[in-house]
């Protein structure tokens, strides 16, 4: 009996793999690369620069900078009064760090990928004013503007991302 059932589960398993050869390829082409999936956050999100966001700073504007890298990039180096928050981490964090929910808020990461879908995630949690920084953290060091680390002020001359 055994036996039986499982020439009959084989028989059904091959019959459903067949099946699935002959649908058409239309079917398995419906995924999304990364790319495909930034290209249509990027689309629904506001960006700015990060020398609006220096003048912004500049001149005095009341901003919640965002760092959604991870806790040993940030250290490494992060924006003039930044805030740590993982992207990994950010749904279950982001009430305490930011509980007003129209905070002007400016997020960023190395290169604008993990903020960019963080400042989606944030505005479909409600957050009226966010932002992503495009050209991100590296856009910063390469406009010269100074980063900050456990040692104080820096001034970064080439940016690099060490493996």
């Amino acid at each position: 009996m055994k036996r039986d059932n499982r020439k009959i589960a084989f028989i059904v398993t091959m019959a459903l793999v067949l099946a699935a050869f002959m649908l058409p390829a239309k079917t398995f082409a419906a995924g999304k690369t990364v790319m495909d999936l930034l290209g249509a956050t990027k689309a629904k999100i506001t960006e700015v620069t990060p020398q609006q966001v220096k003048g912004e700073i500049d001149g005095g504007k009341e901003l919640i900078l965002l760092d959604v890298r991870d806790q040993e990039e940030f250290e490494a180096g992060h924006l003039p009064g930044a805030e740590n928050v993982s992207r990994g981490l950010l749904e279950f964090k982001i009430g305490k760090v930011v509980p007003n929910q129209d905070a002007d808020i400016v997020l960023y990461c190395r290169t604008g990928a993990r903020s960019a879908f963080a400042t989606a995630t944030l505005q479909e949690m409600g957050y009226t004013k966010v932002r992503n920084m495009d050209g991100a953290f590296k856009g910063w060091v390469e406009a010269g503007y100074p980063i900050y680390n456990r040692h104080g002020e820096l001034l970064v001359k080439e940016f690099e991302k060490q493996e």
